[in-house]
């Protein structure tokens, strides 16, 4: 797997999985919708974990700042 996120998304996608897992976790959010965002924390966490977007590989997307070559 060839890394495909930069470090900014990371971090956002961090401070999403956290802010969805503390509504979760206060009852703020229930339900089916309650499991589903926590399901989607999840896979934004590991997705953060991992450096690697397996979604932005149709669309040739990449978040990664590229080396200038000298």
């Amino acid at each position: 797997m060839k890394k495909n996120m930069g470090s900014t998304d990371r971090i956002v996608r961090i401070i999403i999985a956290a802010v969805i897992a503390i509504l979760f976790f206060t009852k703020v959010i229930t339900g089916t919708l309650g499991i589903v965002l926590l399901v989607l924390g999840v896979v934004f966490l590991a997705t953060s974990f991992i450096s690697f977007c397996p979604l932005y590989l149709p669309f040739g997307l990449s978040t990664l700042r590229k080396k200038e070559e000298a």
